[in-house]
């Protein structure tokens, strides 16, 4: 049976606003701990009106206290938009208040547009192409002291927090093999080379200290309702997402419209065409038989699901019939 986990990144929808969103991303995160997901993470995205989770550490820590058993993680931190010493603290200071439940996932993207990636650092020495040795630095910040050694992390230095390559490109996958870390492929939005990526990762992974052997998670978005008719519909929110964020007008959640994809220009049916291909729509064995399918064609160890659902109550509801699926296989 392949372990379901949670993407939430906290939708601050139309007429809400980011405090709404966060008692949401909590209450969502309890009910995925009472149904078993393995893991609840939170990505990091900056000046993003629709997404409430640009302090990624903190509101780890806000679910990760108000849960007892789910993993908590990021999905990811953005490391360039860090120092490694930095991001070691914060993670060895939630593993230190919540020991054993702990996941970091690092991409090397900005989650943000240049400005605002330009405001975060300050300048923009940091080089993405610097992103592998980074990744080194920080997984030694987490190892034992060693004589002599003169930076280290307090909280951080000698404990175990899994660290993960998150990826939408072959860059990561190779990187992630080459470490012998687990590998996280946001297939969820960007699946064009999903298949690729994880053909490379497999094959020329290297065990390490942390993983003997490779480990695939991919994103799934899921939009499960009591009805194919209902699930289409609730799907639509996320389309306006995605039409609007890749023509540059990245908007708050919007509510579902009805024949909202008839409305669409070639161009948008081409965005959507190209972002949103691994999902699963519509009633629990519509739903089923997509995540059985896509499981068999992709071999996924663990599947991170998705569901951008504007109304918080059909969210709930689209992840407890997964979480149905899941217990039922």
């Amino acid at each position: 049976m392949i372990p379901f986990s949670v993407l939430d990144l906290s939708p601050i929808v139309e007429g809400g606003d980011a405090a709404q969103s966060l008692k949401n991303t909590l209450d969502l995160a309890q009910h995925a701990d009472r149904w078993a997901y393995r893991r609840y993470w939170l990505a990091e995205h900056h000046g993003m009106p629709g997404i409430a989770s640009a302090a990624t550490a903190v509101v780890m820590g806000h679910v990760a206290a108000g849960t007892s058993r789910i993993r908590v993680g990021a999905g990811g931190i953005m490391l360039p938009n860090h120092s490694p010493l930095v991001i070691a603290e914060q993670f060895g200071t939630l593993e230190s208040l919540f020991p054993g439940r702990i996941d970091l996932g690092l991409g090397r993207a900005p989650g943000s547009d240049q400005a605002t990636a330009r405001a975060l650092r300050r300048d923009m020495n940091a080089n993405p192409d610097e992103f592998p040795q980074d990744v080194v630095e920080l997984m030694h910040y987490f190892e034992p002291v060693v004589e002599g050694q003169r930076v280290r992390a307090v909280p951080g230095n000698g404990l175990k927090v899994p660290v993960w390559i998150l990826g939408s490109s072959l860059f990561g996958a190779q990187l992630a093999a080459q470490l012998g870390l687990p590998f996280a492929f946001a297939s969820h939005f960007a699946p064009a080379q999903m298949m690729q990526a994880i053909e490379i990762y497999r094959s020329r992974f290297r065990p390490s200290a942390q993983l003997e052997k490779s480990y695939v998670m991919l994103g799934f978005n899921v939009f499960a309702a009591d009805t194919d008719e209902e699930g289409r519909l609730l799907s639509t929110s996320m389309q306006q997402a995605f039409v609007n964020l890749r023509s540059g007008r990245p908007s708050r959640l919007q509510p579902p419209v009805a024949g909202y994809e008839e409305r669409l220009t070639p161009p948008e049916r081409a965005i959507l065409e190209q972002t949103l291909t691994c999902a699963a729509i519509g009633s629990p064995d519509s739903v089923r038989r997509a995540l059985e399918a896509f499981a068999a064609r992709t071999g996924a160890d663990e599947l991170m699901i998705t569901s951008q659902i504007f109304d918080h109550k059909a969210r709930l509801r689209s992840y407890e019939i997964t979480a149905g699926l899941q217990a039922a296989r």
